[in-house]
């Protein structure tokens, strides 16, 4: 199995109703993911945190092995959100690793 996790952080020029929103539409795309890309085991997407944390959106994922994690990144309907994602972010960490 492989976790897959990112932060991001909004763009600086986005309000605070817009990283809202795009808050929103991220989580419901990522996580409507589940079920259609094989090999993604588990998502969810953390749009609250506590006043400790420094990012704005979290995606939390498991797949089956690294080809599926790979599968996923070209993924059509994961591209789709990607494209909508890449409007809204400045900045992207992401850790994959074994579990």
């Amino acid at each position: 199995m492989v976790k897959h996790i990112i932060i991001w952080d909004f763009k600086d020029e986005l309000t605070a109703e817009e990283k809202r929103e795009a808050a929103a539409k991220m989580k419901s795309g990522l996580e409507a993911l589940k079920g259609v890309v094989e090999g993604l085991e588990d998502i969810s997407v953390v749009t609250e945190f506590l006043d400790t944390s420094n990012g704005d959106i979290m995606l939390d994922s498991t797949f089956k092995d690294e080809a599926a994690l790979a599968y996923y990144a070209d993924h059509p309907e994961h591209v789709k959100v990607k494209e909508f994602v890449r409007t809204v972010v400045k900045a992207r960490k992401c850790v994959d690793f074994e579990i």
